[in-house]
């Protein structure tokens, strides 16, 4: 296994998605991440159904690689507990409502004080400043707020949620590059650095192009479904059985695929002579398009686009994609191990390392699974432990717990 961050420490106080995401990462590269949770309650996705024997999967998705500690920052004994924690940590990770890190003593000035070499990445909806800098954010406010919803779906359809929380995740990915460079940075100079990302402008960095060329002509974009505002044909059809996704993405490709179909005097057409001729006459295109495909069936269209090199992908399930011969190839889908998971099977680590076998690592753990141990480890005795314990100021996993937590 490539272990690059073997050595480092890192101290995840964010929850949700984002936040734990970055860290889980930070843990897939090597280092060593405690997940500072609430007392009783932990992070909140332990809450959200489906669950695997007491786990709630959400939960599941980024919180594997860690050692889970229960601290009651807002109880007397906290200041101490962060205070150790800290001294030979390398990476803070947080996530709450502006102002509320500041009250619970875990922000960047307090943290930084006790260790000037640490990198602090704090994470938030809107930014740490600016008039919006006290609203809550999270990822389906933001596809709103951006205007990334006024882009989805079809004409008929009106605004659609994209269900999988992209600006959680691609905020995530953004706070593990700004780690990782403050990381290279702190190699040089020796000194820590303050970092903030957020799903405002993870939002605003996603539409890209299409905000970019509003920029230059002043004119909306409109919802287009499957299809794209720059390219024809370059959307879902529907064959015979099912649909598939066509993308004539440049003009040596509609030549082919004219001529695929028994249309080759289309690619000499005017109208669709050049891509910029196609989108104009969009309407015309799709319609041409539909009629060559729809009465075939889509392994037919599929086989014949594939044989031209013009790129195309039948709309898979899940199920599909979990059982697609590329996954198991790559090693994509692995297996969890550890107390209570059975085997279950998950998604792994997106980045494929030369020379190193792709792995899923350690178990997301139960609330509180490693208090005890990490709490030994800053110098506490066991008394102090089980006083600390009975006075709610930290949550250590028991065999009763474990069932539920």
């Amino acid at each position: 296994m490539f272990k690059p961050l073997a050595g480092m420490r890192v101290l995840d106080f964010s929850r949700v998605l984002a936040g734990p995401l970055c860290a889980q990462y930070l843990g897939d590269l090597g280092a060593d991440v405690i997940k500072v949770e609430t007392v009783g309650d932990g992070d909140e996705s332990r809450t959200w159904p489906p669950f695997h024997n007491g786990m709630a999967t959400a939960y599941i998705t980024a919180n594997r690689n860690k050692k889970s500690m229960a601290v009651n920052l807002k109880h007397p004994d906290a200041a101490e507990i962060v205070a150790r924690l800290v001294r030979d940590c390398d990476i803070v990770v947080e996530s709450a409502a502006t102002g509320v890190s500041q009250r619970l003593g875990v922000d960047y000035d307090t943290l930084s004080a006790i260790n000037d070499k640490l990198i602090y990445c704090t994470i938030s909806g809107f930014g740490r400043t600016g008039p919006m800098k006290d609203a809550r954010g999270y990822d389906m406010i933001l596809q709103a707020y951006s205007g990334m919803m006024s882009v989805t779906g079809d004409a008929t359809s009106g605004a659609i949620r994209i269900p999988f929380s992209p600006i959680d995740q691609a905020t995530g990915y953004h706070a593990v590059i700004g780690v990782l460079s403050a990381v290279i940075e702190r190699g040089r100079s020796g000194k820590g650095r303050f970092m903030e990302v957020s799903l405002y402008e993870t939002a605003a960095s996603f539409l890209g192009f299409m905000v970019q060329a509003y920029l230059e002509t002043g004119t909306l974009p409109q919802r287009s479904g499957s299809g794209h505002a720059g390219i024809a044909p370059y959307q879902a059809f529907d064959c015979a059985d099912k649909p598939v996704l066509v993308g004539v993405a440049n003009d040596k490709l509609w030549r082919l695929f004219c001529a695929e179909f028994g249309r080759p005097e289309l690619a000499r057409d005017p109208r669709f002579l050049r891509n910029r001729d196609r989108v104009l006459n969009r309407t015309e295109v799709v319609a041409i398009v539909q009629e060559l495909v729809g009465a075939l069936p889509s392994a037919e269209v599929l086989q014949k686009l594939l044989a031209n090199g013009i790129p195309c992908a039948p709309i898979n399930t899940f199920q599909d994609l979990l059982k697609d011969p590329q996954a198991t190839h790559r090693a994509m889908i692995q297996t969890i191990t550890g107390e209570g998971f059975d085997g279950m099977k998950a998604v792994a680590m997106p980045i494929l390392f030369g020379g190193a076998e792709r792995s899923i690592g350690t178990a997301p753990p139960r609330l509180g699974a490693h208090t005890a141990e990490i709490m030994a480890r800053l110098g506490y005795d066991a008394a102090t432990i089980e006083r600390m314990q009975a006075d709610c100021a930290i949550g250590c996993l028991d065999a009763a717990a474990a069932a539920v937590s």
